[in-house]
């Protein structure tokens, strides 16, 4: 439902309330006259007091009871500024999942829950990403919430996973220049610490084997999971400029089988789930 909705159905219930209130209110006053003292003003009879006293406390809950479903059906995690910032780092990060260093927290996050579409929110698979930078490394969070679990069972010796986006995953698509809208880098991580890195382009899928580290903790009794990526600088662009502002965007699958679960920061607007269309990533900033 949206804010739109949501504000129309409040006004509705409101004024369906008052005009039931102000019927008791006159049924009473036809059956009851007010008691006049000599010394002031007409005493108001303890029938229609009751009524009142009754319609004022529904009021405030009809109020907040529709004040909560607003907000329970309006999510605010999802943010669409279109930019994130890299927090600059001067000395390398040790990855850990399960305990942060203290540098994540210089980075703004950005949140999502919206699907590829930018419609119906889902809080219970919010994703929160931060990003860190050095010269030599491009370092990534991801903080997801999750509803249910699906990963695979089996993957190489070192964790890489051909066709990894058929389970729950964690995704960025990284683009260092822009002008070459159909080029870019696609990164996948999974709850378990399983991965995947692609270098995309016009011509066949090619594996990026960019050098990528990773960190992944599993909280089941939460529903929550956290990666931690450290990709190398040189596995992205073959000079490094911080200066220069990146196309990106951060992606999120959930499910084994259609309809799953697909969303994204930035909307693609396709009729089907389709997460590669450049035209809509946002933009990457390195802070200095």
């Amino acid at each position: 439902m949206s804010v739109l909705e949501s504000s129309i159905a409040l006004v509705v219930m409101i004024v369906a309330y008052a005009a039931a209130f102000g019927s008791n209110i006159r049924s009473l006053r036809s059956n009851q006259v007010f008691r006049h003292h000599a010394d002031g003003p007409p005493e108001m009879p303890t029938a229609i007091q009751r009524v009142i006293q009754r319609g004022l406390t529904t009021g405030l809950a009809i109020v907040s009871m529709s004040v909560l479903a607003m907000s329970q059906t309006n999510p605010n995690c999802t943010t669409t500024p279109g930019e994130i910032a890299a927090a600059r780092v001067r000395q390398p990060i040790a990855l850990d999942a399960a305990h942060p260093a203290n540098d994540w927290q210089r980075a703004t996050p950005i949140s999502f829950c919206r699907d590829w579409q930018g419609q119906n929110p889902d809080p219970g698979r919010e994703t929160t990403v931060r990003v860190l930078w050095s010269p030599q490394t491009l370092y990534l969070r991801f903080e997801c919430r999750y509803r249910e679990l699906h990963v695979f069972e089996d993957a190489g010796s070192n964790g890489r996973r051909d066709q990894l986006w058929d389970r729950d995953v964690a995704e960025t698509f990284l683009q260092p220049d822009p002008s070459r809208e159909r080029y870019y880098k696609e990164f996948e991580v999974s709850p378990n610490g399983y991965w995947i890195d692609l270098d995309i382009s016009p011509g066949p899928l090619a594996d990026l084997q960019s050098g990528l580290t990773r960190s992944v903790v599993l909280d089941e009794a939460n529903k929550t999971w956290a990666a931690e990526l450290a990709i190398p600088m040189k596995g992205l662009a073959e000079e490094f400029d911080p200066h220069a502002v990146w196309r990106v965007n951060f992606f999120r699958v959930e499910g084994r089988e259609e309809p799953r679960h697909y969303y994204a920061w930035q909307a693609t607007h396709t009729p089907k789930p389709n997460f590669h269309v450049p035209s809509a990533f946002g933009r990457m900033r390195f802070e200095p």
